[in-house]
Order: structure tokens, then C-alpha cells, then sequence
């Protein structure tokens, strides 16, 4: 079994500490109490996402778990692709440096393990089949079995 925590990626760490510290901030100066008590609950939630976000790969199976949000397991025989992606939509993905895994006929999901090179070579070495189109590497140069 190995697992792969989420690349925290600055592009979303930075404004959401600023945000969140700022807005933190104002409620100490004003006195609002209720107010920082919310903006903690939400920042203890957020950093609980971060820390808990990972991908496990366990036999043939990749298990996705972000906090007690996402717990979702794919067969890795089912995975037929994995290309780069900076797509921000909303995923258990802490980066906008991410990937995204095609499954089944129509299914993706977008991770952002922050080992990517080798997140990849355990996924195929599982499953040969996977098309790997990755934009910073190039996989011929990078793969090895």
C-alpha cells in the first residue's frame, strides 16, 4: 500500500490564509466574538481538509479520501487516462497543479499528489493501458517500469 498526500499548492493556500486571517482580524477588532468563533470552526475545517487529503493505492484499487468529505475507491483496471490539468474546479485537490484520472467511459476525477511522476508509475505498472499526456514531462523521458 502506498499513499500520496495532496500537493499544497500556494495559489489556494495564500488567499484562503489571507482571507480567513484578515476576516479573523476585523472580528478581534470589533469584538465580534460569534464572528471569530465562526472564522476558526472554518479554518480548523479547511486546515482538517488539507492535512487529510490523500490518494492510496492498495492492491488494484486507488482509494481518494479529502477529510471526511470524499472516501471514494476506483478499480485502477477502469482508469484509461490521466492528463495534467490546472482546471479549478472544485475536487480533492489542494493544488491547481492537478491531475486528472478518466475512468470508466465518461468518469474523471482530479487529484494533485505531490509526487506526480510517481503516482503515475505505480498506476501503470498496475494498468499499462493508461494514456499518460502529461504538459511539463515528457512521460517517455520520465517512465520507467
Amino acid at each position: 500500500m502506498t499513499t500520496y498526500k495532496s500537493k499544497i499548492g500556494p495559489e489556494l493556500a495564500i488567499p484562503l490564509s489571507l482571507l480567513l486571517g484578515g476576516e479573523g482580524a476585523l472580528m478581534i477588532y470589533n469584538r465580534s466574538w460569534p464572528g471569530l468563533l465562526i472564522i476558526i470552526v472554518v479554518s480548523l475545517f479547511i486546515a482538517h481538509l488539507f492535512l487529510t487529503t490523500y490518494y492510496q493505492i492498495d492492491g488494484r484499487t486507488l482509494t481518494i479520501r479529502s477529510g471526511f468529505l470524499l472516501n471514494k475507491s476506483l478499480d485502477i483496471s477502469a482508469i484509461r487516462k490521466i492528463e495534467e490539468t490546472r482546471n479549478p474546479q472544485s475536487s480533492p485537490a489542494i493544488s491547481l497543479d492537478r491531475l486528472e484520472i478518466w475512468y470508466n467511459k465518461f468518469d474523471s476525477v482530479l487529484v494533485s499528489p505531490k509526487d506526480k511522476i510517481g503516482f503515475i508509475r505505480e498506476l501503470t505498472a498496475l494498468n499499462p493501458a493508461i494514456d499518460v499526456r502529461l504538459k511539463s514531462h515528457n512521460w517517455e523521458g520520465v517512465y520507467q517500469r
